[in-house]
């Protein structure tokens, strides 16, 4: 009966095995089923896009057909970059993208510390009060703010303009800052305070390394959002060799008759995307971690 009731276990166990086995082929097969999917969807889209800006402008207005793979051409590509001056519109936002980025990541980082770190009275309603800015859509200030930037003399700038968009991206920034201070362990500050560091050392080499998904975070939303604005850009910029990718392809996206040239639109769209695709890869493990941390935690 001992024998027996020791026996029992056994094959039990041997079947409990087996059934596990059997369901992990089953679940790998569902996730790559499901991520298989899920990567045609997103990428689909933009391949359709470039597909699109190689051909003609008569072919991109009419029904898709099988025809079109053989009038495929960079026609789009080189009228943009030799008659358009798309290149130089393009370096403009890419330094706008650049300075605002990297402005709003510096200043949320001292502050997301300073909010961690520092107790002061009314330390939370400043916080609140930074918070409540993101429920304010920056076309309702547009009047406000282009006259107290004509003022200073920042209007018809492209420092002006990476000021006007770091403004409006620090409290999402100062956000996800905040609660990705709060998961790091205070021990490590004392610890530094200890060996004699002052708070900005503090900041630099000791915490700096361990906040990296979160400035990835600031940093992505930041250029993207600067990248692709259209209202600011067309408001504060008015010379033309100053005008950011989006107004440029405005304008270039329009013949001399106001016909619209969709090749050329294509085209634009695609050359738009690509540093916006290229820095979604180089950041997107540090993005999902850093934008976790800022939902999760606070």
């Amino acid at each position: 009966m001992t024998a027996a009731g020791r026996a029992l276990p056994i094959p039990a166990a041997r079947a409990g095995r087996q059934q596990a086995g059997g369901r992990r082929p089953a679940g790998l097969a569902v996730y790559l089923i499901v991520g298989t999917v899920a990567s045609i969807l997103f990428v689909l889209p933009l391949a359709w896009a470039v597909f699109r800006s190689l051909l003609p402008d008569a072919l991109v207005t009419s029904a898709p057909a099988r025809a079109d793979l053989s009038h495929l051409t960079f026609g789009n590509y080189s009228g943009l970059i030799s008659g358009g001056d798309i290149l130089h519109y393009a370096g403009n936002s890419l330094l706008v993208a650049a300075m605002t980025a990297v402005a709003t990541a510096v200043v949320a980082t001292m502050a997301g510390y300073g909010f961690a770190r520092f107790r002061f009275r009314g330390s939370g309603i400043v916080f609140a009060m930074v918070l409540a800015t993101l429920m304010v859509p920056f076309q309702a200030l547009l009047t406000p703010l282009f006259l107290e930037m004509h003022t200073l003399h920042l209007t018809n700038s492209l420092i002006g303009l990476a000021l006007f968009y770091t403004t409006f991206n620090l409290p999402f920034g100062v956000f996800v800052m905040r609660n990705t201070f709060l998961q790091v362990p205070w021990e490590l500050s004392e610890q530094a305070a200890v060996d004699g560091a002052s708070a900005t050392r503090t900041l630099i080499s000791v915490l700096r390394p361990l906040v990296v998904p979160g400035i990835a975070t600031t940093v992505l939303y930041a250029f993207l959002f600067s990248w692709t604005e259209f209202v600011g850009a067309l408001t504060f910029l008015t010379s033309n060799d100053l005008f950011t990718l989006p107004l440029a392809l405005l304008n270039m996206e329009y013949g001399s008759v106001g016909q619209v040239n969709f090749g050329y639109l294509e085209a634009g769209a695609v050359i738009a995307m690509i540093p916006c695709v290229i820095l979604y890869i180089a950041l997107q493990r540090y993005y999902i971690r850093g934008l976790t941390s800022g939902v999760v935690k606070g």
